[in-house]
């Protein structure tokens, strides 16, 4: 199916915020910009199209026959707003080479009183009655069932506004039943034993980011595996922050940012991330449009002045207050690098030979939880820190290794990327011999090597023993600094990597950072992997470098700086 792109034209819903965010007409943080420019350039580049008559027919249902159940607005019908109509043109209008709808999975996270679910009721309706043909099968899933029939109730309520949709629906005691179409919306509670036999065609996880740790990874997993069957299914996932940690929230913001950053390869979610750019103006008017689209339309300014007032007298208070209206989860996980500054960093071809008789930091990184152990070293030169990165993995993990992670190690191997190191584990003599062969063969001498806590005793030994200058690092919130600092030097192009370390650069697009829980406007921040089978060895094994530069600058920044040699 071929659809043609239209760029500009009347009720062209997408086209038209996008103007408008452009324009500066509209107040939108980051993250929305992003996708609309990811969105603009997938559809000039053919990556996918645009069906405008899709789009416009889920517009008219909603605003035609479903109607506010609650709030000052009830019972009249519902207005969409030109970003809610953006929104929708996105996930129903835009459709992949086959004609199928391109998004389905649906990220959608904003603040308190947006109208998120008076709009999903509606959407949910429309996926009824028009939509998800016979058989549709719209499911509301929560840890507990009194959470699941909130939004359940929603659609209920919508249907009963209005009368063509109230004749139709019969209310039974588990579900709401459409005989005509053989259709059907339900809550459930999530268990595995309930899960079984689901076939759904729509499913909602409503205020996700209430979902704790395992049960609500393995609730959105099930969902999600129970749709294979479905050609066009969906998955919505709509909640304003919160502050629950190692959750579902989590590790949707991991996917989702990962996305809007470019280092993804997923191609059908769909992030609409409305949130502040700048935690220092959590009570700034302005700013607070970013996280909350329909300010002034749902919400009343006034109303957010007051709660402004509260938060400013209560530190507890301001940090609900930015949770839930500014929609900073103050312990989240977000994608840390972009493509495009990765690419900074990578693309040089240089050897250790052009570093020879230089000074240097060094770093570590024996990781428990990988096959992998990176080490490096950080050469400054004309005010650039050149990387030298090199990773071992031992010979009965590689291709176990491989299958896992998706990366042709064996080609890492070809190319002097990665070395064969042990049978079982890595032999930790190897990277001892790598270091020594830097002083040997090439005269470069880290002043300083840091290293992470897990870090075999005999290798700082024999490190120690050879003049090596150890020093143990312990990689959580307390590097917050040392971070800044990497992120600070990637985006100024300050820090490089040397020979296009491939492997190297796999390990900065699987980067990603926690940020903690407190009440801080400059929370502290962790490195964690963006995704189970991700590794962030080699950017790990850097900090470890670059805090052995923030600790003994002062004593020995001079030398460092290689300017005489």
């Amino acid at each position: 199916m071929m659809v043609v792109l239209i760029l500009s034209a009347t009720d062209n819903w997408i086209w038209t915020y996008y103007q408008q965010i452009k324009n500066g007409d509209v107040i939108v943080g980051q993250w929305i910009r992003t996708w609309y420019e990811i969105i603009m350039q997938g559809l000039l580049d053919r990556k996918w199209f645009f069906d405008q008559k899709r789009a416009n027919e889920v517009i008219n249902f909603i605003t035609r026959y479903c109607h506010h159940h609650e709030g000052p607005l009830a019972p009249g019908l519902i207005k969409l707003e030109t970003w809610q109509k953006a929104e929708d043109s996105i996930i129903y209008g835009i459709v992949d080479g086959n004609g199928h709808r391109q998004f389905r999975e649906i990220v959608e996270v904003m603040g308190r009183k947006q109208g998120k679910t008076a709009h999903m009721a509606a959407r949910a309706c429309y996926h009824l009655f028009k939509n998800g043909g016979y058989g549709a099968r719209v499911m509301i899933g929560a840890p507990k069932l009194d959470q699941a029939r909130l939004c359940y109730e929603g659609i209920y309520q919508t249907i009963r506004k209005e009368p063509k949709m109230d004749r139709m629906t019969k209310r039974r005691r588990t579900d709401l039943y459409i005989e005509v179409t053989n259709s059907s919306a339900q809550p459930i509670a999530f268990s595995a034993k309930k899960s079984d036999g689901l076939n759904i065609s729509m499913g909602i996880l409503d205020e996700f980011a209430a979902f704790q740790g395992e049960p609500g990874l393995r609730m959105a997993e099930t969902f999600k595996s129970s749709q294979g069957a479905r050609i066009d299914p969906q998955m919505f996932y709509p909640s304003t922050a919160n502050f629950i940690d190692e959750g579902l929230y989590d590790e949707l913001m991991k996917r989702s940012t990962a996305v809007l950053q470019g280092t993804s390869r997923e191609t059908r979610l769909a992030p609409f991330l409305y949130m502040i750019d700048d935690v220092d103006k959590w009570n700034d008017m302005n700013e607070l449009h970013k996280a909350m689209p329909n300010l002034g339309v749902s919400v009343s300014e006034d109303y957010i002045r007051e709660e402004i007032a509260v938060a400013e007298g209560s530190l507890s208070k301001r940090a609900e207050f930015i949770t839930k209206y500014c929609n900073i989860k103050q312990n989240s996980s977000l994608a840390w690098f972009s493509t495009q500054d990765i690419k900074k960093m990578f693309g040089n071809d240089l050897h250790l030979e052009d570093f020879r008789n230089h000074y240097a930091l060094a770093g570590i990184d024996l990781s428990q939880t990988t096959d992998l152990t990176s080490c490096c070293v950080c050469i400054q030169k004309d005010d650039v820190i050149w990387v030298f990165s090199k990773f071992f993995l031992p010979r009965e993990k590689i291709a176990d290794a491989t299958a896992r992670d998706g990366i042709p190690y064996d080609i890492m191997i070809q190319r002097g990327l990665l070395t064969v190191s042990g049978d079982s584990i890595v032999n930790t003599r190897d990277c001892f011999d790598w270091f020594k062969s830097l002083v040997r063969e090439y005269q470069i001498f880290p002043l300083y090597v840091g290293y992470d806590r897990y870090t075999a005793d005999y290798l700082v030994q024999d490190m120690t023993n050879f003049g090596f200058h150890m020093e143990s690092v312990f990689q959580g919130f307390n590097l917050t600094g040392i971070e800044n600092d990497l992120e600070g030097m990637v985006k100024e192009g300050r820090i490089r990597c040397a020979d296009d370390n491939d492997l190297l650069k796999l390990h900065f697009k699987d980067a990603a950072q926690q940020i903690e829980s407190g009440t801080s406007a400059h929370p502290r921040k962790k490195l964690i992997k963006i995704g189970k089978n991700a590794h962030v060895d080699g950017v790990a094994a850097i900090l470890d470098a670059l805090c052995m530069r923030a600790n003994h600058w002062q004593e020995v920044g001079p030398q460092l700086e290689n300017r005489k040699r």
